[in-house]
């Protein structure tokens, strides 16, 4: 059974494996198969609540979420996704959005969209008892200030910069580190320079994890990024039973006598 502390002991033989969720059936079947980690990340204002990006997410959304997949989860590790200013502004506002997830959705720990800001913040938190996952690279809180879902680290400059802080996030207690949209040699560079097991997405096969968006590997996703992959069709067989079911309906072969039952002794009704 994965804790946060194996995942920090984490040696490399066997890779990470985490995926997102949204809801308790989809935590279910994650954990039934397995994976080490659940993140209940802020994607769900993509893929699930409609909004066009994560910015609009609230502390109450994310709660909401974390609670229901860590109803439904025996095993995995559930890390909670902090949106969007709900973190990093001021302190003991950061430290109740956060504790809260833990003490009242029973999440495992906290996901972090890091920078300079979240160094001491994941210092306090790990003192307090709240487990930190560290998150470099592409953050997509910080859309509007890159203009984009770029790649990032792609000069020596920037690759330094996310380098110095993995290890001052490392430093201050973190027990992961997500790498998310960075070259495949800066995250293995980065892999190899810190202790704590790297969790790439768009990072390349050298760190010591990978991590998608379950509606992307389950082909829920109208476009999943180029670093992504479908791994199913669920969209092509909802679509092909939701089909059906109208054809039915409309036909009248569904319901059929199987799925009615007539009261023998309740009489005509006029």
């Amino acid at each position: 059974m994965p804790t946060v502390n194996s995942v920090r002991r984490n040696d490399g033989e066997d890779p990470v494996t985490m995926l997102t969720a949204y809801d308790a059936p989809t935590a279910e079947v994650v954990d039934e198969a397995g994976v080490d980690v659940i993140l209940v990340g802020d994607s769900v204002g993509n893929a699930k609540l409609g909004y066009d990006t994560t910015l609009p997410v609230t502390v109450d959304e994310i709660a909401s979420t974390t609670g229901a997949v860590a109803r439904a989860t025996e095993d995995a590790v559930v890390v909670a996704d902090m949106p969007f200013l709900s973190f990093g502004a001021d302190e003991a506002e950061s430290v109740q959005n956060a504790g809260r997830m833990l003490k009242e959705e029973d999440a495992d720990a906290v996901k972090l969209e890091c920078g300079p800001h979240t160094v001491d913040l994941t210092r306090k938190l790990t003192d307090l008892g709240i487990p930190v996952m560290a998150h470099l690279g592409l953050t997509p809180q910080h859309v509007n200030q890159l203009g984009g879902y770029f790649r990032q680290g792609t000069d020596q400059d920037a690759a330094q910069k996310m380098l110095d802080l993995a290890r001052q996030h490392e430093d201050a207690g973190a027990f992961s580190l997500v790498l998310e949209h960075v070259p495949a040699n800066v995250a293995a560079d980065i892999t190899d320079a810190i202790d704590i097991p790297t969790i790439g997405i768009g990072a390349g096969p050298d760190t010591d994890g990978q991590v998608l968006v379950v509606s992307d590997v389950l082909g829920l996703s109208e476009r999943s990024p180029p670093f992504s992959k479908q791994f199913g069709d669920l969209k092509g067989e909802m679509e092909d039973a939701v089909g059906d079911y109208v054809d039915a309906v409309e036909s009248g072969e569904f319901p059929a006598d199987e799925h009615s039952h007539v009261e023998d002794d309740v009489d005509d009704l006029y």
